[in-house]
């Protein structure tokens, strides 16, 4: 079979090119953009009224959203905690972030007062920040009046509740069980194993290891549904390899491609998905170049399962699903596509502005992103059966876009 092309195109192209382009392919027509209209304000009515069927989390997180103080001071305290490695770097982190006052020097041990400041650790205070106050300073009056420990305490409990309704298991079987478990049984699942990208051989060599022995895992409990129907796992390429960057892409191919082939071919022994997570704009050819060569191998032939993520505010994401659309088509293979909105805008803005790039490769306007992610999905659709599109977003309007 003779050899496939790159990927290769502009990193970082202007907004007014796209723009001129999307407008021309992903505008509705006014029957349709009516349609669509009353079909997300149906979706998101019926989400609001019908309280009785969400959990507390979500009650919470709709009523203390990011925009109240409340909210606000809720999420100060818990994005930071998910990123500390210890138990005492936490102490120091929570002591730090809270200020110092006069604490009480004692440690409860009443079920009802932990259950009292889990409430507010969730945001459940009528306390409201008044002008010129910070969620921290807030909380550091709190923290006087209650005691570090009593806080401390608090923020673990509310911890625990977030992790537990955001993250199935600390290990894969424990999210298989929940999967299994009460309405869990109603969905579909695409599992993940949250995590950094490998510093080290060992780093990498240890994530290998967990991606297999959760495909095993994954596998053995799937139960007899045929594809796409079966659950599936997401690996990431930057958490396989210590130096997955294109100027180390030799050894990359040399060591990565037989990493991410095996355990392709361990995910195809059990007929489950299996998705190659997006990375950052600078890691995107050769992301795809691994995927190119792992997709090509015969031992693979026969299987649909093999797919990837593509972030839709990326200015190149149509220009990769076009790509895949012709991968798939010499191969004579389908590949599942996951399209999704993107995750690393912060960085990829950083870094544009670091370097002094005439552009940005992500768009910068969330009205970019959501109109390229229709365009995206409309592409997806024509190229079945070579894709099998999967859609991800939390926006109604999109999805009433998409149905």
């Amino acid at each position: 079979m003779t050899s496939f092309t790159p990927f290769r195109t502009d990193f970082a192209p202007r907004d007014e090119d796209i723009a001129a382009r999307l407008l021309l392919t992903a505008t509705l027509s006014p029957e349709v953009e009516k349609r669509v209209d009353q079909s997300a304000k149906g979706m998101i009515h019926a989400i609001r009224t019908k309280t009785s069927g969400l959990g507390g989390v979500e009650e919470l997180l709709r009523e203390y959203s990011l925009s109240t103080p409340e909210g606000l001071a809720l999420m100060v305290l818990a994005e930071a905690l998910l990123r500390v490695p210890d138990a005492a770097t936490a102490d120091s982190l929570i002591e730090d972030k809270l200020g110092q006052g006069d604490f009480l020097n004692h440690e409860t041990q009443s079920d009802a007062i932990l259950v009292s400041a889990s409430a507010w650790a969730l945001g459940l205070t009528a306390r409201v920040i008044q002008p010129g106050e910070t969620p921290e300073s807030m909380i550091g009056k709190l923290v006087k009046r209650l005691g570090l420990p009593t806080v401390r305490t608090a923020t673990r409990q509310a911890m625990r509740v977030l992790g537990s309704h955001f993250v199935l298991g600390q290990t894969i079987d424990e999210a298989l069980e929940r999967a299994r478990s009460g309405t869990g049984k109603l969905f579909r699942y695409s599992f993940d194993m949250l995590g950094e990208g490998a510093r080290t051989q060992e780093d990498a060599d240890r994530y290998a290891a967990s991606y297999s022995a959760a495909i095993a895992a994954i596998g053995k409990a799937a139960g007899n549904e045929p594809l796409p129907n079966r659950p599936g796992i997401s690996v990431k390429l930057s958490a396989l390899h210590p130096r997955y960057d294109w100027l180390s892409r030799e050894r990359v191919m040399r060591e990565l491609v037989p990493v991410l082939l095996r355990l392709a071919q361990e995910a195809k022994s059990y007929d489950m998905n299996f998705t190659v997570d997006a990375e950052e704009a600078d890691r995107l050819e050769l992301s795809l170049d691994v995927i190119a060569a792992v997709f090509a191998d015969p031992s693979l032939a026969g299987w649909d399962g093999f797919g990837l993520a593509i972030q839709a505010y990326q200015k190149r994401a149509i220009d990769v699903i076009d790509w895949i659309d012709t991968l798939a088509a010499h191969h004579n293979r389908r590949m599942m596509v996951r399209l999704v909105k993107g995750a690393y805008w912060d960085t990829e803005v950083k870094r544009a502005q670091e370097r002094g790039l005439h552009d940005y490769p992500v768009f910068t306007r969330k009205a970019m992103t959501d109109l390229n992610y229709v365009a995206c999905a409309e592409r997806m659709l024509k190229a079945r059966p070579r894709i099998y599109p999967q859609f991800a977003t939390h926006n109604a309007l999109t999805v009433a876009s998409i149905l």
